[in-house]
């Protein structure tokens, strides 16, 4: 487990070097801060005691902080922005690989709106601590140097600071803890909206085909309301933290003043000390600010460190398994006894190179089917063997080299047609030459004015639904797998187009296990034979022409 304790010791301790040399810097410049009023009231009292040569000498010494004090602080930011944003990279690589693992999981339960803002906002705060981590040690060094400083111009001063500071510090950290919770409670609402909003976006024409425009805008309307609502009250929060922290830092610090003066009033201090005391009570209004934001930083950071958290430690789809499928492949499957709910108990055997459809009449066992056979989940009961060897004692990355099981909604991304079918060049010129073909893909290529080269945008919302499946079902053929699993890959193709696939489909797959999940006619004439699924279990199998002519109920289904 990782837990968000080790995603950031994971975050800093990968910027190890570049933290510690920050924070080095940063705390050279506080030190410097600090030193400077303190030389301030040197020079002044020398100036007063009309000592030349020590007067220059303490000159020289602050023209020569004032130097350090421009470099450390250049460099120092410049070098906790660079971890801040490197840890960030480095978290929001990690939550991708987690998010595409092979055994999948990361995505249960979860928007892809809200994966996308654990992996980018909340990576980003994450990342923020490094920044605040090298500041908030620069403030503490820098407290420290400046009640040496006050405890050389006066033990009460000196005293003052060290005694007062920790209660401080203490108070300070109790009162973020509701900020954390409240921004904890703002980035899930947050990602919850942002995940509405780009599932809103990408089925746009489906919302416009039904005319659900207001019943979309409402939903999303009513998540991004509890969103701001969040907002504020996290907003609130930190606003009422920050307040109260510099209300109890300034209060600290006119204390340290009163204090100053009324030493100087009694002659305890000279008239350059009492300077160096003013000076160094309001170099310490840096720090104290300091530790407010710091506090505030820190809070969103493990609020945000606990969401990376459950990503990172989020249980795998399908455990177990680390073998390969024999070679060469044959592209036998046998599933026994299959139960996945709403899958009751599933019994079917597919001969290598037989071209099967299967045919549900609830979708939903359809959809788990197809799951189950590229094995992002695992069944519940039962096994599914490959050439005599069980999926579960497969590794899901070797298995999917031999078997590609397209589900019904499938992506594309940015890019060409042609690299989008050629699998970005690794399938074989020849391959995608004829995928394309067997998909009427061309025809799509032909209607666009770069062809196969026209740039696809995000999902390839430019493209109608039809011609977008005739690309996916490319992609699908040109990997040329031993065993081809499709479920409705023609569901928005007109019948003339879907019955010249079926036809070119067959030819293509001639001799190469190919299972169609559809109800598609066109789809299931060109097939060997055809099973139907009905209540979560095996009903009937035969062809589809002797199902048509002797089962009512299939005829139904298919040909309505």
């Amino acid at each position: 487990m990782t837990g968000a304790r080790g995603v950031l010791a994971d975050a800093l301790g990968g910027q190890r070097r570049a933290v510690v040399a920050s924070t080095l810097m940063v705390t050279g410049h506080q030190a410097g801060e600090a030193a400077v009023p303190f030389l301030i009231g040197v020079v002044i009292d020398q100036a007063v005691a009309g000592g030349v040569g020590d007067l220059a000498l303490w000159l020289g010494a602050l023209a020569v902080v004032y130097l350090g004090l421009s470099y450390s602080y250049r460099y120092g930011e410049r070098t906790g922005e660079r971890a801040a944003e490197q840890a960030a990279h480095q978290l929001r690589l990690r939550v991708t690989r987690r998010v595409l693992h092979e055994r999948g999981g990361a995505d249960a339960d979860r928007l892809p709106g809200a994966l996308v803002s654990i992996a980018t906002s909340d990576a980003t705060r994450v990342g923020a601590v490094a920044v605040a981590v090298a500041s908030g040690v620069a403030a503490v060094v820098g407290l420290v140097f400046a009640a040496v400083l006050l405890l050389s111009i006066s033990l009460p001063l000196g005293l003052l600071v060290l005694l007062g500071t920790p209660p401080l510090l203490l108070l300070t950290r109790l009162l973020g803890k509701p900020l954390e919770e409240r921004s904890e409670t703002e980035q899930e609402h947050g990602a919850h909206a942002s995940g509405i909003a780009a599932d809103l976006v990408a089925g746009l024409r489906v919302v416009k085909g039904l005319r659900a425009e207001s019943a979309a805008v409402a939903r999303y309307r009513q998540r991004s309301r509890s969103a701001l609502a969040a907002t504020v009250r996290a907003a609130r929060a930190e606003a009422a933290y920050q307040g109260v922290v510099l209300t109890l830092s300034g209060t600290f610090l006119a204390l340290i003043a009163v204090l100053g003066g009324i030493l100087a009033v009694r002659g305890e201090i000279s008239v350059g000390q009492l300077i160096s005391s003013l000076g160094l009570a309001q170099f310490l209004v840096g720090p104290m600010s300091t530790f407010g934001w710091v506090g505030a930083d820190l809070a969103q950071g493990r609020a945000s460190a606990r969401r990376i958290a459950a990503v990172l430690d989020a249980p795998v789809a399908v455990a177990g398994g680390g073998a390969g499928p024999a070679t060469p492949a044959r592209g036998g499957l046998v599933l026994h006894g299959v139960q996945s709910p709403p899958l009751r108990g599933i019994d079917l055997a597919v001969a290598p190179g037989e071209i099967v459809g299967i045919v549900a009449t609830d979708p939903a066992e359809a959809a788990e089917l197809v799951r189950l056979l590229g094995r992002t989940r695992d069944p519940a009961g039962g096994s599914i063997g490959l050439d005599g060897v069980a999926l579960a004692a497969l590794a899901p990355a070797k298995l999917r080299t031999v078997v590609l099981a397209m589900e019904h909604h499938t992506d594309l991304f940015d890019g060409t047609i042609r690299a989008a079918v050629s699998l970005s060049g690794r399938a074989r010129p020849d391959r995608v030459e004829a995928a394309i073909a067997t998909a009427a893909a061309d025809e799509v290529a032909r209607s666009l004015p770069d062809g196969l080269e026209t740039v696809l945008d995000e999902r390839a919302r430019s493209l109608s639904g039809g011609q977008r499946q005739r690309i996916a079902l490319a992609r699908a053929l040109a990997g040329d797998p031993p065993v081809l699993v499709l479920h409705d890959p023609t569901t928005a193709v007109d019948a003339v187009t879907e019955a010249r696939i079926a036809g070119r489909l067959r030819a293509m797959r001639e001799g190469r296990t190919t299972v169609l999940v559809t109800t598609s006619p066109a789809l299931l004439a060109v097939t060997d034979r055809v099973v139907v699924v009905r209540d979560g279990v095996v009903r009937t199998d035969g062809t589809h022409r002797d199902l048509v002519a002797g089962d009512g109920a299939y005829r139904e289904l298919v040909l309505a």
